[in-house]
């Protein structure tokens, strides 16, 4: 299993496309997409449902973003940084912050 640098729950900043430099908490990841919450809105059309009572019409929802253009936000230095693979003696995964060598929550 690859181990990617971007998980759900990490807070990153769009670096590329229209919402650049827009933080904000990763909400799901699929393969190469990732959806962020509250960016990169995309409006949705809606059919009513009679049978579970739902209301038709337009509705906004996130649009995923590829993860090229993330970058992975610290909260203390406030600034993007890159995130490093390294493999534990045990043979464990763990990411770190490459600018503070510390490592990342998992």
């Amino acid at each position: 299993m690859v181990t990617k640098h971007i998980r759900k729950g990490d807070t990153v900043v769009i670096i590329a496309g229209d919402e650049k430099g827009k933080t904000g908490s990763v909400t799901g990841v699929n393969g190469d997409l990732a959806i962020v919450a509250g960016l990169n809105m995309k409006t949705h059309y809606v059919r009513r449902d009679q049978q579970k009572g739902e209301e038709g019409g337009l509705k906004k929802k996130e649009g995923p973003i590829h993860l090229s253009n993330l970058a992975f936000y610290d909260t203390e230095s406030k600034k993007p940084v890159k995130i490093g693979m390294q493999v534990l003696p045990d043979g464990k995964k763990i990411r770190y912050n490459k600018r503070t060598k510390k490592e990342v929550g998992n």
